[in-house]
């Protein structure tokens, strides 16, 4: 039996990817389309009679008639205009049932081209919840096309659309007619298929009251963002110890089980240090992304972003700005990729541009073993986290300096001009544990895959350097003073030294613009193989705490607010602009803010110390 090819279509928020993580479980892959920053994810099932089916989740859409990359690939795609995706032998066109008066007017474009589709009105059970009564035999038979009812978060909520994957294909549905009004024929679909309760009033409503509110809502915002990064310090600690005591176990047990010599070296002070360094950050990065995901799955971002839109505004940028630089607090690189939902030039720019100045994951553990070390461990008031207070402050440090920038963009400009926020705010769901519990599980995925090859690569690579040439017999000091690696720190100390950087931080720099996590390696490797017994190389906490000036700490912390030390990220900004200039002057003015906001962190804490 051929292998079914399906594409899941439908505007955001309609349930699309929760219904295709309900069909698909694990059995997914995540890569870009040739050519473009689009997100491919694709999947397979197995029908109860054992028909094969590949399901794709294309980018949401408004509509057919694309004003954004993302609405291109799935128009290219639904038309089989893309030479390296096949042409979908069924369009599964997904709408959400509580909100059908915007989902059907993207259904008749759907409909429109010709191909075999069938409707799927997904959270069937909030709309019955709601008093929304909906005619599924009559809307079927309007429409001239199949209709089913799913709930794509119950475990049995979409057996009805899998056995309908049995059938044979429906025939290609009618288009209308050149001359129909799209507006008008979804009025009458309503009229005849949709029996909206009397009370209009919801529970959306009730919390929107507060949740929208000018005051009040703001408040409840900050307070939201505040508990998600103290939560990041507070919860994920017992977890963390877990692993850090494990992998120095590992370490004791390689130390006792090898000889002495390179090898041993390259496995305990490269690898296992190298890397297991940065994997005990791993908790703090889940809890980040768990309270992002949740966010994302109740419907409360586009909230947000509403809340947001005149203080943003204000600074030259809009509201839809919010949802890109909220994903950037993960990784700028998908948060510079949703800029594509922004349509007017200027602002999409401006977006992008202060994309890198949100403090992505990547930073946390840099910004986690500074504090660690530096920042004692007490409570504030009673309540609050000394450490995690510091960290919210970092973060908010990233916001403001890219308020400012956006604002002084927009002054050079001398553009006066303000963009109306048009959003679709969705309907309040509970996220669901499967979507939340798969997103994590990706993330995971993603952030240990960079473990096993670019940190593991790299803290191999800087073992070399640090531990080749290997020092003179009359040599005085520690070996690695004599390596490449030493050399180089020591080349780079004479630029960085006013900003408070020692020779073994200016090594971490390098190998850092990779990816910033790797500075916490590389200071790990290099101090690992200065120390002068093997229990200070697996603890450098103390080894900074004992080494480095609380000047330095807090000029090393200032630096990663600003520096672009990810070249992921501006290869990103190259592919989004198609500009070598706008990644050059990405690229300078972070460096320049890094290195003036360091220099006055620096000289400003010797001075009070």
């Amino acid at each position: 039996m051929d292998t079914l090819n399906i594409a899941l279509v439908g505007n955001p928020n309609c349930g699309k990817t929760a219904l295709f993580n309900r069909l698909t479980g694990s059995r997914q892959k995540v890569a870009n389309y040739a050519g473009v920053t689009v997100e491919r994810k694709a999947g397979e099932l197995i029908t109860v009679s054992g028909r094969h089916v590949r399901l794709l989740d294309l980018p949401g859409a408004y509509s057919l008639a694309a004003t954004s990359p993302d609405e291109a690939v799935t128009r290219d795609i639904c038309l089989g205009q893309r030479a390296d995706e096949r042409r979908p032998d069924l369009l599964v066109c997904v709408t959400d049932a509580t909100n059908l008066r915007l989902h059907l007017r993207f259904v008749l474009e759907v409909k429109n081209l010709g191909v075999p589709m069938l409707l799927v009105l997904n959270m069937t059970d909030a709309a019955q919840r709601r008093g929304i009564r909906i005619d599924r035999a009559r809307l079927e038979a309007l429409l001239g096309i199949p209709v089913v009812e799913t709930v794509a978060v119950r475990q049995d909520g979409v057996s009805a659309l899998v056995e309908r994957f049995d059938h044979s294909l429906p025939p290609a549905p009618v288009p209308l007619s050149p001359t129909a009004d799209l507006h008008a024929e979804v009025r009458r679909l309503l009229a005849e298929t949709v029996n909206m309760p009397t009370a209009t009033a919801t529970i959306d409503d009730a919390i929107d009251r507060w949740a929208l509110h000018p005051v009040w809502g703001l408040v409840l915002l900050c307070v939201v963002m505040f508990l998600m990064f103290q939560a990041v310090f507070s919860w994920a600690a017992p977890v963390q110890d877990g692993i850090d005591t494990l992998i120095s176990a590992a370490g004791d047990g390689l130390r006792a089980a090898m000889p002495a010599g390179a090898l041993r070296s390259l496995a305990v002070d490269g690898v296992l240090v190298g890397a297991g360094s940065v994997i005990v950050f791993l908790p703090q990065i889940l809890f980040l992304f768990l309270f992002i995901l949740i966010l994302e799955e109740s419907g409360y971002l586009p909230r947000a972003a509403f809340l947001l839109d005149r203080l943003m505004v204000g600074a030259g940028l809009t509201g839809r700005s919010f949802i890109p630089l909220l994903s950037s607090f993960a990784c700028a690189v998908p948060g510079i990729m949703a800029t594509r939902t922004i349509q007017d030039p200027r602002d999409r720019l401006a977006t992008i541009l202060v994309a890198p100045l949100m403090t992505c994951s990547a930073r946390l553990p840099v910004y986690t073993l500074l504090i660690g070390a530096f920042v004692p461990k007490q409570s504030v008031l009673g309540v609050f986290n000394l450490q995690g207070l510091l960290l919210f402050g970092l973060y908010l440090a990233g916001i403001a300096a890219a308020l400012l920038v956006a604002y002084v963009m927009k002054w050079l400009q001398r553009d006066t001009t303000e963009h109306a926020l048009l959003l679709e705010l969705p309907s309040y769901r509970v996220p669901h544990v499967r979507d939340v519990a798969i997103g994590l599980y990706e993330r995971a995925r993603i952030f240990l895959r960079r473990v096993g090859t670019i940190i593991l690569s790299l803290s191999v690579l800087l073992w070399f350097l640090s531990t080749f040439p290997g020092p003179p017999a009359d040599a005085v000091g520690p070996a690695i003073d004599y390596s490449f690696a030493g050399r180089i720190g020591h080349v780079l100390e004479y630029v960085f030294a006013p900003i408070g950087f020692n020779w073994q931080i200016c090594i971490a720099l390098v190998p850092g613009l990779a990816a910033r996590e790797v500075a916490v390696s590389a200071l790990a490797t290099v101090y690992a193989l200065s120390a002068a017994t093997d229990d200070a190389a697996t603890q450098l906490s103390p080894l900074l705490t004992a080494q480095w000036s609380l000047a330095t700490a807090l000029s090393l912390l200032v630096w990663y607010v600003f520096a672009p030390q990810c070249v992921s990220t501006l290869a990103v900004i190259r592919r989004e602009t198609g500009s070598w200039r706008i990644v050059a002057l990405t690229a300078g003015y972070l460096f320049g803010l890094a290195y003036l906001g360091s220099l006055l962190t620096y000289q400003i804490a010797r001075a009070l110390s």
